[in-house]
């Protein structure tokens, strides 16, 4: 999707394989892309579009500077040897209607998660999120967020007035969600500040306090947590293990990775004396659930 003003853009078109997608997102977001479109097996294309081939993704990413796309094409060229890339001028489009246009609402569970410009029609008889789209992930219909969003109204169902760790928080939603659900202590956290800020925003959005965002890291806090979460890559839920596992007091949940890469995110976790639960996919994402036992 993208969220862009009316004026002249430029597009970079990647055709990369969709085990690369979500690093090669974040790299053109480092330089400066203002929106982004994906089309894989996990966002359905129209009829009129160009679909990605079998096991691959189309990333769409729009640049005012020229210069800037041109930058993201040498990285990524640089990183993904297989890739295949297009840099187009952008015929000027009203995007501020255009991008709305792909913003899906998604239900879970006891959970409803749209934007805010559907709280008219949002269903009375769910407990409803309104996130603002902006450049931070987590609007809620990634099918990661989504496996997320379940298995948080699944344990504060059991555990009402449950204590909550978010770890790379994005936008809120997961630690929105379990607030409204009864969570007690219910924290989020994320390394980056834009993100941050934005949560904050949604927070008041939705009319919610007693969460606390910040920027902090796991060695800033304090105790353990009934519920962690952490919807973040699989490479840096590995590289987090030794820092996620001790704040688990009962129940942890891992997403933002792929299936093929589960059994290493799994090892490195057991390794931190927790158990094993069960796993929940959505296509090729994997959720993964420990427990302290």
């Amino acid at each position: 999707m993208c969220y862009c003003r009316d004026m002249a853009w430029y597009s970079l078109t990647v055709d990369l394989p969709e085990d690369d997608s979500e690093v090669a997102q974040s790299i053109l977001y480092d330089h400066g892309a203002s929106g982004l479109e994906v089309r894989d097996s996990q966002n359905q294309t129209v009829l009129s579009v160009r679909a990605p081939n079998k096991g691959e993704a189309i990333l769409i990413a729009y640049f005012e500077d020229k210069a800037d796309a041109s930058a993201a094409q040498d990285e990524l060229k640089e990183k993904y040897t297989a890739a295949r890339f297009a840099i187009e001028d952008v015929v000027e489009r009203d995007w501020s209607v255009e991008w709305r246009n792909q913003i899906k609402s998604v239900t879970v569970g006891r959970l409803w998660v749209g934007p805010p410009w559907e709280k008219p029609t949002a269903p009375k008889d769910k407990v409803c999120l309104f996130i603002e789209p902006k450049m931070a992930f987590g609007t809620g219909d990634h099918p990661t967020t989504s496996l997320c969003l379940g298995a948080v109204d699944e344990f504060m169902a059991a555990h009402p007035t449950a204590s909550v760790l978010d770890v790379g928080t994005g936008t809120g939603v997961l630690a929105f969600a379990a607030k409204k659900l009864g969570a007690t202590r219910c924290i989020g956290i994320d390394n980056d500040t834009t993100s941050v800020e934005l949560a904050k925003e949604c927070m008041q959005e939705n009319g919610l306090t007693g969460i606390e965002l910040s920027t902090k890291t796991l060695h800033g806090i304090d105790g353990t947590f009934d519920l962690v979460l952490a919807n973040i890559l699989a490479n840096t839920l590995i590289e987090l293990a030794p820092l996620i596992a001790p704040k688990v007091k009962q129940r942890l949940v891992l997403a933002g990775v792929l299936v093929p890469q589960a059994d290493d995110v799994k090892a490195a976790f057991a390794k931190h004396g927790l158990t094993h639960l069960r796993d929940a996919t959505i296509g090729e994402w994997i959720r993964i659930e420990f427990e302290r036992r």
